[in-house]
């Protein structure tokens, strides 16, 4: 048996009144997560989740969220984390592709309806029996009518629960993302893929049980959930969720529950720095922090220097994606850190550099990453040919160019895919552009990303109407707005009369951006 559930139920067993989760003024022992779980465990089995079963996960940064995500891989189910930005139709799409037969969805906020969202994209798949809404304060009553809540279906679930025996390479979690397709595909990650990476995670941060994480990453994304709430767990440290990013509340939570590792994507970083220092005392704050990791996204060298000269603490960056667990390369704590590099392999994995035909190239030659290791998924779901595409002889390409130096070290040089970046979200140019096409007044669109001073890049949308269209730049962004999450629309549209075109008919983007 292998269920990585066991991340929570170890530290239960021998931690149970530590502290394991603290989100605003609630904290919950690891014995009162591990209840709740096996309440939520119970809550499935009652309602005929078999193992195998997928279940999907919406949730921010609260105390609910590991809880349901436990409960689900008590139960031996599948968790399906679905991003909480999303609109109802791409909600729809996440359980239709995945196969859900439960979804758990969280109320929202006044701003972010989720709650009226997720029930739409539920209502929409036929094949998704069960819903239930997450309230933050574990209301029974329910503010969406007819939807009954987490609170009330688990009034009187029990407490205890014998986990389901799953098999080291059953699927535990199917992570969404997306590729030539255009439309998100669903990374199968094994109970060993998720297990191994957290043990990597201990080896490579020397992760302590005493350790105070402020999670500020979304937990439905990878480097969050598993570099932070599953390897948190699985070592007994204490979890502080910040529910949505917010530098002068990180600093505050950093100095009032004396944080020793914080995680960010660099417009995180970019934000505590530029955060009214005066509201905490950043001596308190780095006498505490002990280490600093970053990832998501490059992390410019002089907010790189500026943050380490702030805080008092290196920061680590690494490389990793949904299919490889995540964890693939970091700067180890222990060996020199190079500002710019992703690092070395971590234990159990390696790195080759590429060319279009799987060949090594020479080693002063920039090439694409191939990854190889424990780490890497089972496959992408109901997705055969794009798992071959992806994945020969065991390496996972990955689509991204780097460099490697003398030493080991690798440096992200491009992405070969047109993936954009954006605040540490991963946009894909081809999903938005299918969407776009829908629109009456469009003929033809090419995404791309453009430069940001704060959040990376921006998305911009270069779009030639359609003969006789009445289109301008304010109503496509409107539109976008309301068929895309917050994440992913264009910011920027330019309207052009003609794009530019290979030899072949394909649309040229490099020659779009600047």
């Amino acid at each position: 048996m292998l269920n990585l559930a066991l991340m929570l139920e170890s530290s239960t067993r021998l931690h149970p009144d530590r502290t394991a989760v603290v989100c605003g003024d609630r904290r919950l022992t690891y014995a009162e997560v591990n209840a709740r779980a096996n309440q939520v465990a119970n809550l499935l089995r009652h309602r005929g989740i078999q193992p195998g079963d997928r279940v999907a996960l919406s949730c921010p940064n609260i105390e609910q969220f590991p809880v349901v995500y436990y409960g689900i891989l008590k139960a031996g189910a599948v968790v399906v984390p679905v991003n909480v930005l999303l609109t109802a139709r791409e909600v729809a799409y996440h359980l239709e592709d995945s196969g859900a037969t439960a979804y758990f969805c969280f109320e929202g906020t006044p701003e972010l309806p989720l709650g009226e969202t997720g029930w739409t994209g539920f209502s929409a798949v036929d094949t998704c029996a069960h819903f239930f809404l997450v309230t933050a304060d574990d209301r029974t009553d329910s503010p969406v009518p007819g939807v009954l809540t987490l609170a009330r279906a688990l009034e009187r679930m029990p407490t205890e629960f014998t986990s389901v025996a799953t098999d080291p390479s059953d699927t535990a979690l199917i992570l969404y993302t997306s590729g030539t397709t255009g439309q998100p595909k669903g990374a199968e990650l094994t109970h060993s893929n998720v297990v191994l990476n957290v043990l990597t995670c201990h080896r490579t941060f020397g992760t302590r049980p005493h350790d105070v994480h402020l999670v500020a990453l979304p937990l439905f994304h990878t480097f969050g959930q598993t570099v932070q709430m599953n390897a948190g767990f699985g070592a007994g440290a204490t979890l502080v969720l910040l529910p949505r990013f917010d530098a002068v509340t990180a600093l505050r939570l950093m100095q009032r529950e004396k944080v020793t590792v914080f995680a960010g994507v660099p417009t995180m970083y970019w934000g505590l720095l530029g955060a009214d220092h005066s509201a905490v005392d950043l001596a308190v704050i780095a006498a505490e922090l002990r280490l600093a990791l970053s990832g998501g996204a490059a992390l410019p060298v002089e907010i790189l220097a500026q943050v380490q000269d702030v805080l008092g603490v290196r920061i680590h960056e690494g490389y990793g994606l949904s299919e490889t667990s995540p964890l693939a390369t970091f700067n180890h704590p222990d060996r020199e850190t190079k500002a710019g590099s992703i690092g070395e392999p971590v234990w159990g994995v390696e790195l080759r550099l590429i060319d279009g035909d799987w060949d090594d190239v020479p080693a002063d030659a920039v090439g694409e990453i191939a990854i190889r290791g424990h780490n890497i998924m089972k496959g992408y779901l109901n997705r055969p040919d794009a798992t071959a595409e992806a994945v020969r002889d065991g390496w996972f390409r990955t689509g991204d160019l780097a460099r490697r130096d003398a030493d080991g070290y690798y440096f992200i040089v491009d992405r070969a895919k047109d993936m954009i970046v954006r605040g540490g979200f991963n946009v894909y140019p081809r999903e938005l552009e299918e969407t776009i096409m829908t629109h009456p007044g469009v003929s033809l669109v090419a995404v791309v990303g453009v430069p940001h001073e704060s959040h990376g890049e921006e998305v911009k949308a270069y779009v030639i109407k359609k003969s006789g269209a009445l289109l301008d730049e304010a109503s496509l962004i409107a539109w976008c707005k309301d068929n895309m999450a917050s994440y992913k629309y264009p910011r920027i549209v330019e309207f052009r009369e003609a794009l530019p075109m290979t030899a072949t008919g394909k649309l040229l983007k490099r020659a779009l951006r600047p």
